[in-house]
């Protein structure tokens, strides 16, 4: 996914804006959920890249996924060897294994 950004030639992916002031931004909406992506360019300089839904959700993905892995990684370098299970976190907090459960019947609305 990171690697393939653009389907196909990348010059394929411009779009001069003048286009949708022809009227024809419902064609460029359906070339974009074809393809990924379009760059919208005016006077031959980029000024906004449209995305499908699909593809900008699999970019916030990757995006959140490098953040939890250097999270990890730090959390690990820091790692003092001691762990503790779930149950004792919840005790900490005077909180049990079941009062979790139980909430989970809650219905939050």
């Amino acid at each position: 996914m990171a690697n393939n950004v653009f389907s196909g030639n990348i010059l394929d992916a411009f779009v001069p804006i003048s286009r949708f002031n022809k009227g024809e931004a419902y064609k460029i909406f359906d070339e974009v959920r074809a393809s990924g992506c379009k760059i919208v360019v005016k006077n031959n300089t980029p000024t906004c890249i449209l995305l499908a839904p699909e593809r900008y959700q699999a970019m916030m993905d990757i995006i959140d996924d490098h953040y939890l892995l250097a999270l990890a990684e730090e959390r690990l370098k820091n790692d003092d060897g001691v762990s503790h299970s779930f149950e004792e976190v919840l005790a900490k907090d005077g909180l049990t294994l079941s009062d979790i459960e139980s909430a989970e019947d809650v219905d939050i609305e």
